[in-house]
């Protein structure tokens, strides 16, 4: 067996505490003879949630040897709140115990830059794996076999259950609702995405009228009592002139990477979207619609013709053609971010709302990430173009009306377009309904203290109220919207995560990447690695930007002491399997976004992991 590098694990810290351990308190000490798995995850992160998902089958696999903890380290101010992390553990169906790390102590001590990150800790309390992104659970599956051979062999590995104990379901009538869409014949029918259902509502908002789906994880197609979805969002009801005749709503499953059609006169279900597997770099991206993977498809809406998709997963828009039963991508590059113009070179970061205005002419998008209203409008060219109308980025969010350009949102979810040409905003960390006026360009705030708040509709007998999904407060909520919103002027905010020191001018840029035990580089038709680099601003960068196959980089930073700025970094290798007959091939990715501050004296190296161990600064 090769020779493994290791380093000596840093305690685990978070003045948060603990979860899912019934109130005890974990060490590394008490953990020792067991294989650790580190998922350091922030609840807004579609990566993240893609990394809990992946996590399930390899918890179950070893649930003897290994146990996964979650260090929760926040992003957004609201992630630091305990009560949102208790309610984000639940929503997402965690099975493992986790630490709340407010203060990103953890985070630090393990030289975390990237969400999500997992960490492997041997069963002597080392470190001897780390990766960034997703899509490395062979990886992972392959190293704990090995692990568990060799301390078996050794006589160090310690068998028993995980600490894990989960809390007490609470008696509610909806569980985290996503998303609402009001009945043609009355009522509403909600996503209810905790308990893997669609419920329909009665005109109250609160009667429960019957339930389409089983309740359990899966995806399975039939009756309404059969079905089964993961954590379905977005619900549209397709126009009557492309075979919906008022009784056809299509649903974005969102864990199930899928697109299904619900029957509302027979409840019946069937899939029309989706393999099912997750849509990774690589796959095809137009053609037959059950024939395309999909990435966490969290909203739709109906747009010049088509159905609209928000591929949270991986930051585009794609369509649906419900006659020819097709997909494809129609905006975004899967570059992480908020870049505008046409539709096919924009940025995107988790778009996760959609609304179509009532005039045709653009479509809204609550793009969450770089807590932003955007739209899409026509090219007078032809095709699309995006425009941003409210926020500037992926490390800038805070709750400041007035006039659109300095205005300020925090992850919003949900959109809704009104009759009267504005549009509603479900400002979900805020806590807070926002409306946008086109004609004036500005932003006010039409409603506080909502929990939450993840989508909403305007209500069907009109009279200027809407109806909100509060989602932490599983419930529908009418709302007046006032004749003029509030204006506040609070002060804006950055992320909770600390630049990162680095030297003016020559630096090295450094992604590590070590194939995974029984792996190599997959170099039959090419390069196996790529490497984009841009900066925010711009400037930041006086040379190296732009994309090549090395996976090290010299650049040049532009700029005095004190600068800051923010490095894009994308990377991607590709692996295969090195026995087999037919060797299975893997993509490792990860985008990073790492806020920098230029400093004399600082290190002209910033390494970021993709998938190993940085065994320079280790040995350093």
């Amino acid at each position: 067996m090769n020779k493994r590098a290791r380093v000596r694990a840093p305690e685990l810290v978070g003045e948060g505490g603990w979860l899912n351990t019934g109130g005890e308190r974990l060490s590394l000490g008490e953990l020792r003879g067991k294989v650790v798995v580190l998922d350091f995850w922030t609840f807004c992160c579609i990566n993240c949630l893609h990394v809990i998902d992946e996590l399930r089958e390899l918890e179950e696999r070893h649930h003897d040897t290994t146990v996964v903890i979650g260090v929760h380290s926040p992003k957004f101010v609201h992630e630091a709140e305990h009560g949102a992390v208790v309610d984000a553990v639940e929503r997402y169906g965690v099975a493992h115990p986790v630490l709340d790390d407010p203060r990103l102590e953890t985070w630090k001590q393990y030289a975390v830059r990237a969400w999500p990150t997992l960490v492997v800790i041997d069963p002597e309390g080392y470190v001897v794996a780390q990766h960034a992104g997703e899509g490395h659970v062979h990886a992972m599956e392959k190293l704990i076999t090995e692990l568990e051979a060799e301390h078996e062999a050794k006589g160090t590995l310690r068998r028993g259950e995980s600490p894990w104990e989960p809390p007490e379901p609470a008696a509610t009538d909806l569980r985290f609702p996503g998303k609402v869409l009001a009945l043609p014949e009355g009522g509403y029918l909600v996503s209810d995405t905790t308990r893997h259902q669609l419920v329909q509502l009665a005109a109250d908002g609160e009667t429960a009228v019957r339930r389409i789906g089983s309740g359990e994880r899966g995806l399975v197609d039939g009756a309404p009592e059969q079905a089964r979805f993961s954590e379905p969002q977005g619900l549209l009801l397709l126009p009557d002139d492309e075979g919906g005749a008022g009784r056809v709503v299509l649903v974005a499953d969102t864990v199930n990477h899928a697109l299904r059609r619900l029957d509302l006169a027979t409840g019946e279900v069937t899939t029309v979207a989706g393999t099912g597997a997750q849509w990774m770099q690589g796959g095809p991206t137009d053609g037959p619609a059950r024939e395309i993977a999909l990435s966490s498809p969290w909203d739709l809406a109906w747009f010049d013709g088509r159905v609209w998709i928000a591929m949270a997963g991986v930051h585009q828009l794609w369509t649906y053609d419900p006659r020819e039963g097709t997909v494809r991508v129609a905006a975004g590059t899967t570059n992480e971010g908020l870049v505008d113009g046409p539709a096919a070179e924009a940025w995107f970061a988790q778009p996760s709302g959609l609304a179509a205005a009532p005039d045709g002419e653009r479509l809204w998008v609550a793009d969450s990430e770089t807590s932003a209203l955007r739209c899409i409008e026509r090219a007078p060219e032809g095709g699309h173009a995006v425009r941003t109308v409210v926020g500037t980025g992926l490390f800038d969010f805070g709750h400041r009306d007035g006039a659109a350009e300095q205005a300020l949102l925090q992850h919003p979810l949900g959109v809704a377009a009104l009759p009267d040409g504005s549009v509603v905003v479900c400002d979900t960390y805020n806590h807070a309904l926002r409306r946008y006026d086109p004609a004036t360009d500005e932003i006010g705030t039409a409603a506080t203290d909502l929990r939450e708040p993840s989508g909403a509709v305007p209500a069907p007998e009109g009279g200027g109220e809407v109806v909100v999904v509060e989602s932490a407060r599983h419930r529908l909520t009418r709302l007046r919207l006032p004749e003029r919103a509030a204006q506040v002027e609070a002060a804006a905010h950055r992320t909770r995560r600390e630049a990162t020191e680095v030297a003016p001018g020559a630096l090295t840029l450094d992604v590590v990447f070590q194939a995974p035990p029984g792996q190599k580089l997959d170099t039959r038709y090419g390069p196996s690695t790529r490497l984009v680099v841009s900066a925010t601003p711009p400037g930041l960068l006086a040379d190296g930007a732009g994309a090549g196959t090395d996976l090290r980089r010299e650049v040049r930073l532009a700029g005095e002491a004190g600068t800051e700025g923010v490095l894009h970094v994308s990377a991607m290798a590709a692996s295969c399997d090195e026995e087999g007959e037919y060797p299975a091939c893997h993509v490792h990715q990860q985008d990073w976004g790492v806020p920098v501050r230029l400093a004399a004296g600082a290190p002209a190296r910033l390494p970021l992991v993709l998938a190993g161990l940085d065994e320079e600064s280790a040995q350093g």
